[in-house]
């Protein structure tokens, strides 16, 4: 992956993003599968199965395919978690490896928009599940603080807190404490529910 001249490259920062979502995701075990997340209407067996199908839209969306297409949350999941996110997360680096892709428009069925852009905007949401993930199994000593940062500064920049409903992919802004941590900071920016 290289420097697109004039502009930053987003894929270091996605790739860490995905770094976390797999330390997450190996660290599970089929006691968790059940649980409920800080993310509406999913349980970890279905944020993952959502998490993976994102993976698959931004693939198709590279390869200029219908993102719409793709089955979200996936219904297909026949091996370990791991396994297959491995295997999307596989694919969809390779299509976008190609320094033309992050300046080409992608669509998804919520916007077109150049690839990098693109990127920008899925790395937070990578982040954001991370989180969930960690707050439904308890295991929240392992996120990265800078993700959590360049998130935070993401939502509060591009979903600001008046254009906020409670039928939107993100409910309104959570108070939270002045000095809370940068992840639950995070998380209440984006409406998930937490504890001030």
């Amino acid at each position: 992956m290289t420097e697109t001249a004039g502009s930053t490259d987003p894929r270091p920062q996605v790739s860490s993003a995905l770094d976390q979502t797999q330390r997450q995701v190996d660290a599970l075990n089929a006691d968790d599968l059940g649980r409920p997340t800080p993310c509406a209407d999913y349980d970890v067996r279905t944020l993952l199965a959502h998490i993976i199908a994102v993976l698959r839209k931004l693939t198709a969306a590279g390869r200029g395919e219908d993102a719409s297409a793709v089955t979200d949350p996936a219904t297909d999941i026949t091996g370990g978690w791991s396994d297959e996110f491995r295997q999307a997360r596989t694919g969809f680096e390779q299509v976008w490896s190609a320094d033309a892709v992050l300046d080409m428009n992608c669509t998804l069925p919520w916007a077109t928009m150049p690839g990098r852009e693109v990127l920008d905007t899925y790395t937070h949401e990578f982040t954001i599940h991370s989180w969930d993930l960690a707050r439904a199994t308890g295991r929240l000593n392992d996120l990265d603080p800078t993700l959590a940062e360049a998130a935070l500064d993401w939502f509060t920049t591009h979903v600001p807190a008046d254009s906020r409903s409670d039928n939107g992919p993100f409910g309104p802004v959570v108070e939270v404490a002045a000095d809370a941590d940068v992840y639950t900071r995070l998380a209440g920016n984006a409406g998930r529910p937490v504890q001030k």
